[in-house]
């Protein structure tokens, strides 16, 4: 593929999410940042258009300026309220339908829910079996689901098959900012997939991004790297640059591994 063609490709490679389409590959989340005008200067800088924010985190009675939703901008960004903290399908559920009920859609009047079911409390693994149930019921109900699963290449073809816009495994554990722990799932499930695969949790460098894009993987989410860096808007920027870099590589086609060769042979550099 010639240089011109590769950059055609990229700016004709929009992710499209549930029929949208979306020029960014990096989604954000909105947690953990010093102050809203701090996120809001980190989400332009990221050039994000997919926002995710915890339920729990919203207060529509709150004075102006002081819920996490001021510093948002509703026309610019699809709002995806998360079931953060639900510890079965039935939390889950209950709180998909709040966020419903206070009018938390997306510009296209769909309520986007970034599905989280994780009891156990010290790693937040997300529980298979009632992620399942919630999705099912919650695809039933008209909402655009992106389950945030573990790495499992069965269960995501199982929530493709239900419905789920998305499947979302973990490249390790939720706020380790470990990278991709999870490395032979996450190709498994890029192979499997035919609905986007977005990595989350554990993203911790522009690296880590890069990594997940040059595997295959359709997008990545990535909030404690972002807010919790001594300069988040920078670092935003910098995952901004490193998801394009890693998609470029991913459609530039990347050399296999193998054994040694020499870049510079001495005979047959002529011959490709």
């Amino acid at each position: 593929m010639q240089r011109s063609e590769i950059a055609k490709s990229t700016t004709e490679d929009p992710l499209i999410i549930a029929g949208h389409e979306f020029s960014s590959r990096l989604i954000t989340g909105t947690g953990k940042f010093s102050s809203g005008p701090v996120m809001a200067k980190a989400l332009e800088a990221s050039g994000t258009e997919l926002v995710t924010v915890a339920l729990r985190r919203v207060d529509l009675d709150a004075p102006e300026g002081e819920d996490i939703l001021d510093h948002l901008d509703r026309e610019r960004f699809v709002l995806m309220p998360n079931t953060s903290g639900a510890a079965d399908a039935g939390e889950a559920l209950r709180l998909a339908r709040l966020a419903r009920a206070a009018g938390l859609n997306a510009p296209d009047g769909r309520t986007w829910i970034k599905l989280e079911v994780t009891p156990e409390p010290r790693y937040l693994l997300p529980d298979p079996i009632e992620t399942a149930k919630a999705a099912e019921q919650l695809v039933d109900e008209g909402f655009v689901v992106l389950p945030y699963i573990g790495a499992d290449p069965i269960l995501a073809k199982r929530l493709e098959e239900v419905g789920c816009a998305t499947v979302m495994p973990l490249g390790s554990w939720i706020g380790s900012n470990k990278g991709l722990r999870t490395r032979d799932g996450i190709e498994a499930i890029v192979a499997m997939s035919s609905v986007p695969v977005v990595v989350d949790a554990g993203i911790g460098a522009p690296s880590h991004a890069a990594d997940a894009l040059e595997l295959g993987a359709d997008a990545v989410l990535v909030n404690t790297a972002i807010a919790t860096a001594r300069d988040p808007i920078e670092i935003a920027h910098a995952f901004r640059l490193a998801v394009e870099a890693g998609r470029r590589a991913y459609l530039a086609g990347l050399p296999a591994a193998g054994a040694a060769r020499a870049s510079s042979p001495l005979t047959g550099f002529l011959d490709d």
